[in-house]
């Protein structure tokens, strides 16, 4: 990714909310199965860690980026955002810009 997509991503985020929060309980296998669904659909997300959660956000996110296959964006203090492209998705894009 480089330094122009990645600043890209990050003025996207920016207006986005949050749309799952991780706490005491951390990382489970369902809440990354369930990251990895939004990840497929959205393709950009925010992650927020709540204050009950002891682990490092950037540590969360390298670990979320891993199993999912995305990207880390950016960690900014307890959020995250990832991005991971869908080709799917991609193909529309080129597909409706050809018209």
């Amino acid at each position: 990714m480089t330094s122009k997509e990645r600043a890209e991503l990050k003025s996207q985020a920016m207006t986005m909310d949050s749309i799952f929060q991780i706490g005491k309980a951390s990382l489970t296998p369902q809440m990354t199965q369930a990251i990895r669904d939004a990840l497929h659909a959205r393709e950009l997300i925010k992650i927020s860690v709540l204050k009950n959660c002891t682990d490092d956000p950037k540590e969360l996110a390298r670990i979320l980026a891993e199993r999912t296959g995305s990207q880390v964006v950016q960690v900014i203090g307890k959020k995250i955002v990832l991005y991971k492209l869908n080709p799917e998705k991609e193909k529309k894009r080129k597909d409706a810009a050809k018209k």
